[in-house]
């Protein structure tokens, strides 16, 4: 890779200097990056040339000093003639290593990967979540399986990784591993924190995702209406595992808990609020958000359900949560058994308190918030977006007030 560079030889009077010979100093700049190395050669001051950067007369001793100083900027061409043969990625300090004859550790992307997701899993529980640790281990899954498709190599040189790799690898998640634009941006967003790191400790020379652009795309989400929330509620169900299951899920749609929440729900998490009712009072797992929510009666009603539930009973929880996987299939199974043609995912239960539950009955949006543990208040916003019914309630008011007069 041709890098354009330039050379200065220059006096570097030391600090308290008053007379005498002064040491000279040998600069690279690259791309208005400089490193700096000595020459291990004096001069005196009333000798030196700063314009020529050489010394003056044409004394043999004085011939001498600039012969070495000619050496070394050759030497220095000769090191820039390596690394472009090679096509290298050329930083001031890798020309002065190439230079000086140090051997740089060749740092790799999955090697730094590696790292990362090392120290982020030490720190889950602390700094993050178990959900961040496992986007970071899919991320990196993700990586190795492109370089073996795109290159047939297992690691790469984190100095080769530029702007066309990011633009393939954007390809390949989309193509190959039939990633949503909004999981691709996700995958992307994960792998620029690792870029931001080689860049921090000077592994890379320049950002590869400049001039790249990718943007989450708004869906809509989908939520139940109070009529699907009474189907449901009221079928009746032939097997006690979609009993549980439609059970599980209606607590959360009265309560907004996510699904790894609900699932570690034990008794102490039930707490008197300061208006003597029962409240939940948990911290969110993925957020680590406080998350504070009433207990409306239609939940507590379905707690007492499984007071004595021995699956409960003997892991010290509230309710009995089967894996995420098997509450999605059958809720999927429910929803059919229900007439309900929405694709029903257990996290729609979470939607449903947001809209259905609270927003549309006039809730406020900082309380809805609040309940739900989120970090800004935007992403609560997204929800009183969807809400057409509520903006056609709020108008038919405005429209007798009117009328009225």
């Amino acid at each position: 890779m041709k890098t354009n560079f330039s050379l200065l030889f220059y006096m570097k009077k030391p600090k308290n200097y008053q007379n005498g010979v002064a040491p000279i100093y040998l600069r690279i700049t690259v791309n208005g990056s400089r490193s700096e190395v000595t020459t291990g050669r004096s001069c005196e001051p009333s000798q030196w040339n700063a314009i020529s950067g050489r010394g003056n007369g044409k004394k043999e001793e004085m011939k001498s000093f600039n012969a070495y100083l000619d050496n070394l900027q050759n030497k220095v061409f000769e090191a820039h003639r390596q690394l472009t043969e090679k096509n290298d990625l050329i930083t001031a300090k890798q020309l002065r290593d190439q230079f000086q004859g140090k051997a740089e550790k060749q740092r790799t992307l999955i090697d730094v990967f590696k790292d990362h997701n090392h120290k982020m899993e030490a720190l889950v529980g602390s700094e993050f979540s178990k959900g961040t640790a496992e986007r970071y281990r899919t991320s990196l899954n993700h990586t190795v399986a492109f370089l073996q498709w795109k290159y047939n190599i297992s690691d790469i040189d984190i100095r080769k990784v530029n702007h066309s790799f990011i633009t393939e690898y954007d390809f390949y998640l989309r193509s190959v591993r039939k990633c949503a634009n909004n999981s691709v941006v996700k995958y992307l967003k994960n792998f620029g924190k690792i870029i931001r790191i080689c860049l921090s400790n000077g592994l890379l020379a320049t950002n590869p995702f400049q001039n790249y652009k990718n943007k989450i795309k708004k869906v809509d989400r989908v939520y139940l209406n109070e009529e699907e929330i009474n189907q449901i509620a009221i079928k009746q169900l032939a097997s006690e595992r979609l009993v549980q299951v439609r059970d599980v899920f209606l607590f959360c749609c009265y309560t907004g808990l996510a699904y790894v929440d609900v699932k570690n729900l034990k008794p102490g998490d039930i707490v008197t609020g300061i208006d003597g009712e029962k409240w939940i009072s948990i911290k969110r797992q993925k957020t680590n958000v406080p998350s504070r929510i009433p207990l409306l009666p239609a939940a507590a009603s379905l707690l007492n359900q499984y007071q004595n539930n021995r699956m409960c009973l003997n892991k010290g929880i509230l309710l009995p949560v089967s894996s995420n996987q098997k509450m999605n299939t059958y809720l999927k199974e429910i929803a059919n058994l229900c007439g309900i043609q929405k694709l029903i995912t257990f996290h729609i239960a979470r939607h449903t308190f947001a809209t259905t539950i609270t927003l549309l009955n006039g809730i406020p949006i900082e309380s809805v918030s609040k309940m739900l543990g989120h970090t800004n208040i935007q992403t609560t916003q997204h929800y009183a977006k969807i809400l057409d019914i509520k903006v056609g309630t709020d108008m038919a008011t405005l429209k007798k007030k009117y009328t009225a007069t």
